[in-house]
């Protein structure tokens, strides 16, 4: 457990705007146009409803911090970062800092998984939620794809310039997505009604105990319930489940451009060195690599 320096701010809840997902059919990818973009502003504390897709997706943010949250587990997203989505999961967006979205939809062959996938052997490791990192290609190549949406109805057909350029950027996208190196950021959330409410607490204000015996006060469950809850269900300790958590506020506030001792003061760590070390740890490179180009 990291130790306190100071107390942290708790952030007053937010009045989240709902959203239903805007027109995803106008974007459905198909054999002949088997990657297609949709790009979108979406201002702070605006919450998209669950929903899910008969096609995989990339959710990406040119600026701003996305959370994508699944049955299980939830996922901040940063610039530096992108999230995909197999066919078929239902999952939630929440924009945590104003974003502009780019979301990548693409065509799976069934039975496949995977950004241009020919065979089944092709989508190993695809078929769960995956965060990557985004190279300056792969962010590139996604701002170049063509985004306009299929026209409603019997309206105008995609123009032939658009089309040539989608047939060429596509296929490297593709390539670039599938060279992308996964990073063990993300945080398993459980299906027990306790320890999902107490999962939900500690994502919403992580600092505001440091121990296991003191969150569960807030969820009237005894402790060893919890501790055993945590190891059954998601195969963890409190301890490593919260570092996760922590790791993935520090991503956040990285991208708003804080200071790293600012972020390690905020997740209550005594000193840089100390938050330095327990990413280390964790991830096995230093937060400089890690968060640097959040």
């Amino acid at each position: 457990m990291p130790k306190r320096s100071a107390p942290a701010a708790a952030r007053a809840p937010a009045r989240l705007h709902r959203m239903q997902a805007a027109s995803p059919h106008l974007y459905a990818p198909t054999p002949e146009r088997p990657l297609r973009a949709k790009h979108s502003v979406l201002a702070e504390d605006t919450h998209v409803d669950p929903h899910r897709h008969d096609w995989a997706q990339l959710a990406w943010s040119a600026t701003g911090v996305l959370r994508l949250t699944t049955r299980g587990g939830t996922y901040l997203v940063p610039p530096s970062r992108a999230l995909w989505i197999p066919p078929g999961v239902e999952h939630a967006v929440t924009v945590v800092e104003r974003a502009a979205l780019c979301t990548l939809y693409l065509h799976q062959r069934p039975g496949c998984c995977g950004p241009g996938a020919r065979k089944p052997a092709d989508g190993a490791g695809w078929q769960q939620c995956r965060v990557l990192e985004v190279s300056d290609l792969l962010r590139a190549l996604m701002l170049a794809l063509p985004s306009a949406p299929d026209s409603p109805g019997d309206g105008p057909a995609p123009a032939a310039e658009a089309l040539e350029r989608e047939r060429l950027i596509a296929p490297l996208l593709a390539d670039e997505l599938r060279r992308a190196a996964p990073v063990p950021l993300g945080v398993a959330m459980p299906q027990d009604k306790r320890l999902r409410a107490l999962c939900e607490a500690v994502l919403a204000a992580p600092t505001r105990h440091d121990t296991l015996g003191a969150w569960v006060r807030d969820v009237g469950a005894s402790e060893r319930t919890i501790a055993r809850l945590f190891r059954d269900e998601l195969g963890t300790s409190f301890g490593q489940w919260r570092q996760q958590v922590l790791l993935a506020r520090a991503l956040t506030l990285a991208a708003r451009k804080r200071p790293m001792s600012e972020i390690a003061a905020e997740l209550g760590y005594a000193s840089p060195s100390a938050f330095s070390a327990m990413v280390r740890r964790s991830l096995g490179a230093p937060p400089s690599r890690l968060f640097g180009a959040a």
